[in-house]
């Protein structure tokens, strides 16, 4: 989940019925899935795959080779933006062109596309954020996801205590789903998406020094995604923000030695999401309970009146709390 949904007519019903799950609703769930399905087999028919290079082939970075890992994916990305030109796209040529003026830990131009950005020096950072996106995140429109980077890094560096360096690693590691179809309600997509968060942890602790804290901030359905990594992950906390559930129905049940932290501002559509599990033919449908429910167990922080996309807009409650907890320092974080 990531942008808000096609508005439909009428008002959204009251949340104490959302959360109740009926037979005659399991019905209508049915119909909206396979609705969904077929507009997104449509649109993706619609739109021929833009040529790119394979990624650049390396080692696992480490402090010693990362420049030259930062070297070779912002030459992948830069190719990417002229076969993509020369295919006739131009937004995605110029969303390629960005990137290649980045530093990239991974980039993969192909399809949706993937990559992998980090603000600040990594390799002396005694605090790293690791942003997992929600649905609707590709390279076409990677640039609102590195405003979110951005914005985070700005604040972390601004509350950094004098000597404390910190990073910002943007990870678009994983196919996200689309906001209408039928993986944004499935596990399917995070599931795919958690042995890459593992294995991209584990970079960040050869890279970073052997002391730095790593923090996960998981927006959306990228909650999801954190909620399948989180069993046994070596990060200090784990944050999840405008989250329709993780899989879990309470904290203890990710598994996880960090801090779990859950926040949702009073603008946010997905508190109109039902927090049900139910099984369909073939697959499981919704996420469990509510990460800032009482029964979930997670620290509940102030995110003010942050609407789905307004966590880290600059100067919000929400964006000052998730600096805190990245920092270290859960007595300045503002509860709920």
């Amino acid at each position: 989940m990531g942008q808000a949904p096609p508005s439909t007519a009428g008002p959204h019903p009251p949340p104490s019925r959302l959360g109740r799950w009926r037979p005659g609703r399991n019905r209508l769930w049915r119909q909206a899935l396979l609705t969904a399905a077929t507009v997104v087999a449509l649109t993706a028919a619609a739109h021929p795959t833009i040529p790119a290079p394979p990624p650049a082939r390396h080692a696992p970075p480490t402090a010693a080779t990362l420049a030259s890992v930062y070297a070779a994916n912002r030459a992948d990305a830069a190719e990417a933006a002229a076969m993509a030109a020369a295919h006739g796209d131009a937004h995605r040529a110029a969303a390629d062109r960005a990137l290649a003026a980045r530093e990239l830990l991974a980039f993969d131009g192909r399809g949706p596309g993937q990559a992998t950005e980090v603000l600040g020096e990594l390799r002396r950072a005694g605090r790293v954020a690791v942003l997992v996106p929600g649905s609707d995140t590709s390279i076409d429109t990677y640039a609102r996801f590195h405003r979110a980077a951005a914005a985070l890094y700005d604040e972390l560096r601004r509350r950094a205590p004098a000597g404390t360096r910190v990073a910002v690693v943007a990870w678009l590691g994983y196919r996200t789903p689309g906001t209408v179809s039928t993986t944004v309600t499935t596990t399917a997509r995070a599931d795919e998406a958690a042995p890459r968060l593992r294995a991209l942890t584990g970079r960040l602790r050869a890279i970073a020094p052997a002391r730095a804290r790593i923090s996960l901030l998981c927006h959306s359905y990228g909650s999801v995604v954190c909620g399948r990594a989180a069993h046994g992950l070596a990060v200090g906390d784990v944050v999840l923000v405008g989250s329709p559930g993780t899989g879990a129905g309470t904290v203890a049940g990710l598994h996880t030695r960090a801090r779990v932290w859950a926040a949702r501002g009073s603008r946010d559509w997905v508190a109109h999401v039902p927090h049900v599990r139910a099984g369909l033919p073939g697959a499981t449908v919704g996420f469990g309970a509510d990460p800032v429910s009482r029964a979930f167990g997670a620290r509940v922080f102030d995110a003010a009146d942050a609407d789905h996309s307004g966590y880290f807009t600059p100067g919000s409650a929400a964006l000052a709390n998730l600096a805190r907890i990245t920092l270290g320092d859960p007595s300045e974080v503002t509860r709920a």
